[in-house]
């Protein structure tokens, strides 16, 4: 039997993986894709985004959203049993995109590909690296992980270990592409030496390419035919020791309110709101009196995006949710102010 090829879509939190799995599915052109995405919140934005695509290709049954914990760390209790549901269907898809977390190390879920259960029935093509340009170009990122270990072990008392960038450094160690997204938001001299210095992290043969929105063609990011569950040595990580990482640095709250009568004074809100507070990400749907589609919007730190996607359903409830993640001690009750008005 032909094992079904899956592509593991990882990258910091607003990197713009959604985005790509948009993209990939809207331009799927009748191939079956499956899609499961793992949610760092408490409702399903992310698979809401996804279904909200207006395509055919996003459906109910072919989206399906884990949200019990970051995959890299729950794979025999819930990735592997959703895999294996997907792969005894009577139709099975063609191709599987797996998004994960902003928080997951990419290889733990690689080496669960070679699980007895699986390992002849699926294959990861690739793992796609989603990177944010305008935040690793302000520098949020520490480069020298070497050095910042060797003032550690200098002076015990220092802790310089930001765990973002253990994560950050795992991703790119396991890539079969990387892709630099949002470039149009960095400088062109600046996006060129990012480039260099990006390229410079990759493994050999692992290839770098630009965009914005996560527009990446299915040809590119698609059918690389990495077989990356056969090929871990060639994957450093920096958790191959010990395969464990701390998510208690990050937290998630749900707010929820009614209808926003004036979206301006709505958006204004929720950029200082997300300037006075430790936020490193907002995403959610918007209820805006006389339209019939649900606004979408999504912050990283001070960049907006919103578009109206899908109409609202006929028994669907029309309120405005927003899931809002960031480090650990957020002021709910101040943030939900701030955003409810």
């Amino acid at each position: 039997m032909r094992r079904v090829p899956a592509t593991v879509i990882t990258g910091f939190l607003g990197a713009g993986k959604t985005s790509l799995v948009r993209h990939l599915l809207v331009r799927a052109q009748g191939r079956r894709l499956a899609v499961i995405v793992n949610e760092f919140g408490e409702i399903g934005i992310d698979r809401e985004l996804l279904l909200g695509c207006g395509d055919e290709a996003c459906t109910e049954d072919d989206i399906v959203e884990l949200a019990n914990g970051c995959l890299c760390c729950t794979v025999a209790d819930d990735f592997l049993p959703t895999l294996t549901r997907l792969l005894e269907r009577p139709a099975p898809p063609e191709h599987i995109l797996i998004e994960t977390s902003g928080l997951a190390l990419p290889k733990p879920l690689v080496q669960a590909f070679a699980w007895p259960e699986i390992r002849t029935r699926t294959t990861v093509d690739g793992v796609l690296a989603v990177i944010d340009a305008a935040a690793v170009a302000a520098g949020r990122f520490a480069d020298d992980l070497e050095a910042v270990a060797r003032a550690r072990a200098a002076d015990p008392a220092l802790s310089h270990d930001n765990p973002l960038d253990e994560v950050f450094t795992d991703q790119l160690a396991c890539a079969d592409l990387a892709i630099l997204n949002k470039t149009d938001l960095v400088a062109s001299d600046r996006l060129a030496a990012l480039r260099r210095e990006i390229g410079e992290r990759l493994r050999p043969g692992v290839k770098l390419v630009a965009t914005r929105d996560g527009a990446v063609p299915p040809a590119v990011a698609l059918g690389l035919a990495a077989s990356a569950e056969d090929d871990l040595a060639a994957r450093p990580s920096l958790h191959d020791v010990e395969m464990t990482h701390d998510h208690d640095d990050f937290e998630s709250f749900v707010v929820s309110f009614g209808a926003v009568e004036d979206s301006d004074a709505f958006l204004t809100r929720l950029r200082a709101t997300i300037r006075h507070h430790r936020v490193l990400r907002l995403k959610g749907f918007v209820d805006l009196p006389g339209r019939d589609r649900r606004l979408v919007v999504q912050a990283v730190g001070d960049r907006l995006q919103q578009y109206f996607d899908r109409p609202w359903q006929m028994m669907e409830r029309r309120e405005t949710r927003l899931v809002v993640i960031g480090e650990k001690g957020l002021a709910r009750a101040a943030i939900a102010a701030g955003l409810a008005g």
